[in-house]
């Protein structure tokens, strides 16, 4: 089955805002990364600002959707935009799906994230379609069954 959510996106307030939804939409985060529990990056550690930051947490709303958020890191405040700090999230139930999903809306867009198998286990990568929508695209083996 593909899934559709939100991901929202913030500027070191993302903890801050996800709490707030849980007290409207209640449930518990199945998952807080932070930036600090990322493995090195090309053998260099993220900035030591950003450790504490949320790399990725999620809050489930029903049985099929999930509110998705993060923080961006310092290095691109610059490039955050209120108002356009959101993508659309599909998770679906192949590589093959996945790789189909990727490669027709980044036509005519730019690829941010190449899809490719990421640290946290997932099949997964970004991109900006011609229309200037976000889109995530992502597939985990492991919830599958």
């Amino acid at each position: 089955m593909t899934t559709v959510n939100v991901y929202l996106t913030f500027t070191g307030n993302c903890e801050e805002a996800f709490n707030f939804y849980k007290t409207v939409f209640g449930g518990e985060f199945p998952y807080v990364g932070r930036f600090g529990d990322m493995p090195d990056v090309e053998g260099k550690p993220g900035s030591s600002s950003d450790k504490q930051r949320i790399m990725h947490i999620s809050l489930p709303i029903s049985a099929e959707t999930m509110l998705l958020g993060s923080d961006t890191t310092q290095e691109y405040e610059a490039h955050f935009s209120q108002g356009n700090n959101f993508s659309i999230s599909i998770t679906t139930d192949s590589r093959e799906k996945a790789d189909h999903f990727f490669k027709a809306l980044s036509e005519g867009g730019q690829a941010t994230m190449p899809m490719n198998d990421t640290f946290w286990g997932d099949y997964f990568g970004m991109l900006t379609d011609r229309f200037g929508i976000n889109w995530m695209i992502g597939f985990n083996q492991g919830q599958q069954g």
